[in-house]
């Protein structure tokens, strides 16, 4: 190996080129058994954050460990670069709305920038080593995935799986577009509580109104209470006349009423939230549509048409209290409903929309989620959570320019629906003809094109499927897939936060299509905070992004501590832990250089039969150590698999068995710790390979093999026994022997006249004896005499304290000069009798023998110097 120090930096670039150049990640597609990644194509919306990176490099880990237990892996990369969010980049970067253009203008927009950005993912990815096919790489808004999607569609449609209906739908004013349900979000906002009086149409009394949103009093048609409050279901049946607006509502009961919330009396508008739908519905009531698709007040508002809703709401209010209306106006923190793409509270607008049909089939996804494995087992509940809450079938029509047409034409005599060929997608409807001359239903000639586009989840769903190469045979008339062998997928890795959206949606096109799962098992990852615990965000101006990681850490102490906390847990970013994993980087890479100067040999075979004692249990401790690490690492427990492999490396392997073997060897040719040198340093480089990915094939390539260690096999046992107990014991002892000659500033080859030692060390004694230079080693059969001296006792004041009160310092005076007894566990003290759960004893052992007695885990050593 190379003089100095690791250099991260060089090794780095050199390994990511050349497992770029020689193909080493490459889905081979041949025999053998598969695993198959469902890889996250993350949203070309903007910068990466270092969370894209972390959620990829715990599959790194699972996709390297799969490939070493001979699985050919198949782990693409991919893009998703249609819809919203690109839409909102493009719009940003540029400087421009997308309503002055023509929609092949501003796709082409589109495509210019989304390029731009995916440079920089791809780079971002490569730098982080992530083991991915890059041949293997997708486009969500390519012809062929375009032409997946519209399949989909189609077959959706012809299962009578979607429908069209103009009906209220979620909207966003901003983006100008409607969104599903996962779409919306909570958020938190300041506003008022206002009370309106509404007087009651026949003259006598009124009744009052809680609003967060006066500026719907145009839209209200009617209002509710419940039929059980006492207070004012005496209202029911009377009509009330909307203030300001010159209109008479019926006054209705209901059980949705929320009685706890303002005055007990709602007003329903069309439309400000779920319930007002439902009352329009139930109830076949007026509709009324006050706010139009840019969140602009329209002629119904009467004299505030053509505000905004935040205009018309203070304008409003003004002239409610001056016309003597609003009784009382107060602030309130409260949660509105918002996009999460923009944060803009959503409305409800009476719009035509695609839908897909769930709420049908919701035990259906549900029983499908119970099939998949889930890592953490807790994150199935988030999925059921959102399944049982869902109100709404899945909206997938969106009023943008950039996303995959809907493949549909209209015909403008009856509305009739006409579809395209499967064998001609993918379509663009506003730019391709009609598939067919006349109307089916009809014979009409003249056919109206649907402008709307896919919502981008309704093709992001579709991955398992993309990568599957689903398509539709017409020679056959059924589906097939090209790569047949990659479905269902082995693993979906994913943020929580996406569960509602990406996996959910995600279930339901690939049971819908197919009838089964579309992966085996899911690992969802948390997110990465701030160095406080803090979510990161662009407002707080906390984002950390990989590239400013990589410009103080190597890659792999990157890698290092992405396995830090378990599976679904968030995890902070910190420097000081960062930096544990380059500790572990320069104390592989010592170590190893530290293993070649002890064992140059290249080729070493020695049987189980002439292993040396000291070696035999060196490699069953690790024999120990890959039957746990494997473990761990099937079960995606990535944490303890780290920590449980740092361990043994640095305290079995490097502070105890390397300088056992420096000793060993420094006097004598040992062709069995020879062996097992290089034997033990070869598995604890390929159980490091997932994680240390950079450092270990370094090292690999240098001292054993020009083929990558990512490529080799992972250890396996071998079934060498050994007294592991013994071992350990015998560890401890040289472990202590080399502290006490360190505080008595003793050289390391100073001669002890003799120890003896209290524990089980058999057939390790002359290692113990050779590597610490001692003359001669007792074992003890029976433990040493030793007296138990009490040095401390401490109160615990959260009982004490409440019971002795201002005594506590005389007891503790008292205790202090050793004024007490102990009897039967309890303490007498300062004339107070204590039970034991109100203080602590702390003892310490002394020996009263010759010699100096060190008390450790396992075992006792006493040492007599020449």
């Amino acid at each position: 190996m190379p003089e100095g120090e690791y250099d991260a930096d060089d090794v780095e670039q050199k390994w990511r080129e050349k497992w770029i150049e020689n193909g080493t990640y490459e889905y081979n597609g041949e025999d053998g058994e598969v695993f198959s990644i469902d890889t996250p194509p993350p949203t070309v919306s903007g910068s990466l954050h270092f969370g894209h990176t972390y959620g990829n490099t715990l599959t790194d880990f699972m996709a390297r460990f799969q490939r070493m237990n001979g699985k050919d892996v198949f782990f693409p990369f991919g893009y998703d670069d249609n819809g919203i969010a690109s839409e909102r980049l493009t719009e940003r970067e540029l400087d421009i709305r997308h309503q002055n253009f023509s929609r092949r203008e501003f796709q082409e927009k589109v495509r210019e920038v989304c390029q731009e950005y995916e440079k920089d993912f791809t780079g971002a990815m490569q730098e982080f080593a992530f083991s991915m096919d890059w041949s293997n790489t997708y486009k969500t808004i390519e012809p062929r995935v375009q032409r997946i999607s519209q399949l989909s569609f189609i077959d959706l449609y012809e299962q009578g799986r979607e429908y069209r209906e103009k009906a209220p739908a979620i909207w966003c004013p901003e983006c100008e577009t409607a969104i599903s349900q996962v779409e919306s979000e909570d958020l938190e906002k300041q506003g008022h509580f206002n009370d309106i009086e509404f007087p009651l149409a026949t003259g006598h009394g009124s009744l009052v109104i809680s609003t967060t949103r006066p500026e719907l009093l145009p839209a209200c048609v009617a209002i509710f209470v419940h039929p059980e409050d006492e207070s004012n279901r005496h209202l029911v049946g009377e009509k009330a006349e909307v203030p300001m607006f010159d209109r008479e509502v019926p006054v209705i009961e209901d059980e949705r009423v929320d009685m706890e919330t303002g005055t007990g009396v709602v007003m329903c508008c069309t439309f400000g939230d779920q319930n007002d739908i439902e009352w329009y519905q139930k109830h076949d009531l007026d509709l009324k549509i006050a706010i139009d698709e840019s969140g602009t007040m329209t002629d119904v508002a009467e004299g505030y048409g053509g505000l905004s809703t935040e205009e018309a709401r203070e304008e409003i209010v003004d002239d409610l209290e001056e016309k003597g209306f609003l009784l009382d106006r107060r602030q309130i923190q409260h949660t509105v409903q918002a996009h999460e793409r923009c944060d803009t509270p959503i409305e409800f607008l009476v719009t035509e929309q695609w839908y897909i049909e769930v709420l049908d089939h919701k035990e259906k996804y549900l029983e499908a989620g119970r099939e998949m494995d889930w890592y953490p087992e807790k994150m199935f509940t988030r999925y059921r959570h959102w399944i049982e809450g869902l109100e709404w079938d899945w909206c997938i029509s969106r009023q943008r320019d950039s996303g995959i047409p809907i493949p549909v034409w209209y015909c403008e005599e009856c509305g009739e629906e006409i579809l395209p060929d499967k064998k001609d997608l993918p379509v663009e409807p506003i730019q391709d003809d009609c598939p067919v001359d006349k109307c089916p239903e009809c014979e009409g000639s003249e056919f109206r094109p649907e402008e709307d586009v896919l919502d981008t989840w309704a093709t992001s769903s579709l991955t398992p499927l993309i990568n599957s190469g689903w398509d539709y045979n017409p020679e056959e008339e059924r589906f097939e897939m090209d790569r047949e062998e990659l479905y269902p997928m082995n693993l979906r890795p994913q943020g929580h936060d996406i569960i509602s959206f990406w996996l959910f949606h995600t279930v339901v096109k690939c049971y819908e299509h197919t009838g089964n799962v579309p992966f085996d098992s899911v690992m969802i990852n948390g997110h990465v905070l701030d160095e406080n615990r803090e979510k990161m965000s662009k407002s707080r101006g906390n984002v950390t992004t990989p590239k400013e990681v990589l410009e103080e850490h190597p890659v792999d102490a990157a890698r290092y501590w992405a396995a830090q906390v378990s599976v679904g847990d968030d995890l902070a970013l910190k420097d000081k832990d960062l930096v544990e994993g380059e500790k572990l980087m320069r104390k592989l890479w010592n170590a190893s250089k530290l293993v070649e100067n002890l064992a140059p040999l290249d080729q070493l075979d020695v049987e189980e039969k002439d292993l040396d004692e000291v070696d035999r249990w060196m490699l069953a401790e690790l024999e120990d150590t890959i039957e746990h690490v494997t473990e761990k690492m099937e079960n995606y427990e990535f944490s303890k698999a780290r920590d449980h492999l740092r361990h043994s490396f640095w305290n079995t392997f490097c502070d105890n068995y390397l300088e056992i073997a420096k000793q060993k060897l420094d006097e004598e040719k040992s062709r069995s710790t020879q062996y097992t040198l290089k034997e033990t340093h070869k598995a604890y480089l390929k159980m490091m390979a997932p994680m240390l990915s950079h450092t270990t094939e370094e090292i690999w390539n240098d001292m054993y093999e020009s083929s990558s260690i990512h490529r080799s096999e992972w250890p396996r046992k071998r079934g060498i026994e050994a007294d592991l107990e013994a071992g350990e014991n015998a560890m401890e002892v040289i472990s202590a022997i080399r502290k006490y000659k360190t505080q008595n500033q003793m050289s390391p080859n100073s001669e002890l006249e003799k120890i003896q030692v209290y524990g089980k060390i058999s057939g390790l004694e002359d290692a113990v004896k050779d590597v610490m230079h001692v003359k001669e080693l007792e074992e003890l059969e029976s433990e040493p005499e030793t007296e138990k001296k009490i040095i401390r006792i401490s109160l615990d004041y959260s009982r004490a304290g409440p019971k002795y009160g201002d005594k506590v310092g005389e007891i503790e005076e008292a205790l202090e000069n050793n004024e007490y007894t102990i009897e039967a566990g309890h303490l007498d003290v300062a004339g107070e009798h204590l039970k034991p759960e109100m203080f602590e004893v702390e003892e310490e052992r002394t020996y009263t023998g010759e010699g100096k007695m060190i008390e450790t885990e396992n075992t006792l050593v006493i040492i007599q110097e020449a």
